[in-house]
């Protein structure tokens, strides 16, 4: 996961990504972009937008929580190279000075574990140089690559390995089906054609944990991505109408489930990542 993010579509940049090919291309491949300060996300090309969530950069950006959300991503750092920052199930604590330019591909959960060739299980919580899993990928990104050429190579990179790495499709719609807040897992799994020992199997191997950590990591996305947009439109979260909406059977469900994926009761969240807004409790 990206040092900072935002649950909302990315924005498609313009003015600062050149593609190659254009519309009619086949990829419509970056081939370069401008590394602004902060933290920016942009699509993904096309063909790409079936594995990945976004692209993101972070230049002179301090440090957030990074919160769990069931992606794996490849990131870059200036003066270090790409490490794979694998799916997490609790909050990671970034530093709070600026860092180094970090870019990224955020992978969809159950998108990036036939890329790099190792079940994300084995990267859960983990963050693992990109030498100990692809070498040809590491020798590719070397850690003094100019920060504006990054995006394009990893999104290149990305290309290829998804030409000769198919999808497990069944865990692609089993991840889509999981996001809808009545989901059940074993009606989730006959959808798909699974049993649902096989759904686990796989979901741990393609997404890094079982389909039911993954719809409580899905389902907290939603309550962050609604607290989100309310601050954005500044109005304080409903606290009990945001549970409601992303599932939860109640408040004391969505505070068990906060503290567990955030280290925070639900309001000091809101507190952290939006410090003028005051979460607002129904009676």
């Amino acid at each position: 996961m990206a040092p900072s993010h935002r649950t909302g579509p990315p924005a498609v940049l313009n003015e600062t990504a050149i593609t190659a090919g254009g519309p009619g291309s086949r990829r419509g491949i970056l081939i370069a972009m401008k590394i602004a300060v902060g933290y920016r996300e942009w699509a993904p090309p096309p063909t790409l937008q079936s594995r990945l969530t976004c692209l993101w950069s972070s230049r002179d950006q301090p440090g957030t929580l990074v919160l769990p959300d069931g992606c794996t991503d490849i990131i870059w750092a200036h003066g270090r190279g790409a490490f794979v920052a694998g799916p997490d199930t609790g909050p990671i604590a970034a530093p709070a000075q600026p860092g180094p330019v970090l870019i990224g591909v955020r992978f969809r959960p159950g998108a990036g574990g036939d890329l790099l060739g190792v079940p994300l299980r084995e990267l859960r919580d983990q963050r693992v140089d990109l030498a100990d899993l692809r070498p040809d990928l590491h020798r590719a990104l070397p850690p003094d690559l100019d920060p504006d050429q990054v995006a394009a190579r990893l999104t290149r990179l990305t290309g290829q390995l998804a030409d000769t790495s198919p999808l497990d499709r069944a865990v692609g719609r089993a991840c889509q089906l999981l996001a809808r807040p009545a989901a059940r897992t074993e009606d989730v799994a006959a959808h798909v054609g699974l049993s649902p020992r096989q759904l686990r199997r796989r979901c741990e191997a393609a997404v890094g944990y079982g389909p039911k950590t993954l719809q409580r990591v899905l389902r907290f996305r939603r309550f962050v991505s609604l607290v989100d947009a309310a601050a954005d439109a500044g109005a304080p979260a409903d606290l009990a109408m945001a549970a409601v909406a992303s599932g939860y059977a109640d408040q004391p469900h969505l505070t068990r489930e906060t503290v567990e994926f955030a280290g925070l009761p639900p309001a000091a969240l809101i507190r952290t990542r939006h410090p003028a807004i005051h979460p607002h409790h129904s009676a």
